[in-house]
């Protein structure tokens, strides 16, 4: 089996090898997303029966839950090579073309972040993806001729943090478009000792499941947090990860009770004292903790949202009294978004 994986997603120095070597190889050993494991087990067996390449898969959701895993045990599953890029790695059609050309029969070509390929490039996949064949432009101008080439059969494995940006006709051209969900802690904790045992950590069911309620409901950060706490007990413990240890490790580090780290608490601040609660543009609220716009809303406000401290309104983001009891403040007697606006004269 050829294997070309490569990392798409920067990793902390020092870690690109434990990042690599704790990614699961197989669906069995993939723990959580039950629902979408059936359908991705059925879709692989039944291309492998037929002796054929599985069907085109887009897998969507959050970062860390597992996208860029579960395209490399597509691959291993299917016994097939994987070559990974991503959308705005691909700035030309010339570029996908270059990469369509090194197709084997049956491999998997993984297209990180998606939708955020071009329109010309997106030109040049449709009938890559669905006819197998890729247009090549020869010459320029009045003399410039278009010939089609087939490519060899192969899956196309897209990963997406934002669904709503693709096109309609790239998203029907997928035969399974699959959203993952954040893991229950009950999940997380498996993930942790699992890492644990590939790590060569000691860590007891009690560390595990500490580390695990804070993790914010992904795998990558699961185990992120289980690299700290190891470095925490080794350094300051006995080297056993056990729950004094995670909550002692986990302070040290910034991630809190409820798992929000310090950006999140500098967002929570920055909405109750700057802005008295919202309503705020995302921008500004952005601004306001020297952080991308796409960064916090694709990395911090699904969290916060789904712990009930933040609410998106028409108007903008607005704190919510859970909000204000985390960072110790008291809530305004009245929601700030619940005013009426201000009439014409004041």
């Amino acid at each position: 089996m050829r294997d070309e994986l490569l990392t798409p997603e920067p990793l902390e120095p020092g870690e690109v090898s434990d990042e690599v070597s704790l990614r699961p190889k197989t669906l069995a050993d993939f723990v959580g997303q039950a629902e979408l494991k059936e359908h991705l087990s059925i879709i692989l067996e039944a291309a492998r029966l037929r002796g054929q390449a599985a069907d085109h898969l887009l897998f969507a959701g959050p970062p860390g839950l597992g996208k860029t895993t579960l395209a490399t045990i597509v691959a291993g599953e299917m016994e097939a090579g994987i070559h990974v890029t991503s959308g705005p790695a691909l700035e030309r059609g010339g570029d996908l073309a270059s990469i369509l050309s090194q197709l084997a029969e049956g491999d998997v070509l993984f297209i990180d972040e998606i939708h955020r390929l071009s329109r010309a490039v997106e030109e040049v996949l449709y009938p890559a993806i669905e006819d197998f064949q890729l247009d090549i432009v020869l010459g320029k101008g009045p003399a410039a001729r278009s010939i089609r080439m087939d490519v060899p059969r192969f899956t196309l494995v897209g990963a997406t943090t934002r669904t709503g940006l693709i096109t309609g006709p790239l998203r029907d051209r997928f035969g399974l478009v699959a959203r993952l969900d954040y893991y229950e802690p009950s999940d997380l904790e498996s993930i942790v000792t699992r890492a644990a045992g590939i790590l060569d950590v000691r860590v007891d069911e009690d560390g595990a499941s500490e580390i695990a309620r804070r993790a914010r409901g992904t795998p990558r950060i699961a185990n992120r947090l289980l690299r700290r706490v190891r470095d925490f007990a080794e350094v300051r413990g006995t080297g056993l990860v056990d729950a004094v240890a995670a909550r002692e490790g986990l302070r040290v580090f910034g991630v809190d009770e409820r798992g929000l780290d310090k950006v999140d608490r500098a967002l929570l601040v920055a909405l109750c004292e700057r802005f008295g609660g919202g309503p705020v543009g995302l921008s500004t609220l952005a601004i306001s903790v020297s952080e991308p716009t796409e960064t916090v809303e694709d990395v911090y406000e699904p969290f916060l949202i789904r712990e009930g401290l933040l609410m998106r309104t028409p108007r903008g983001r607005v704190a919510t009294p859970a909000a204000w009891a985390h960072i110790g403040k008291p809530a305004p007697a009245a929601a700030p978004d619940s005013a009426p606006p201000p009439g014409l004269f004041g």
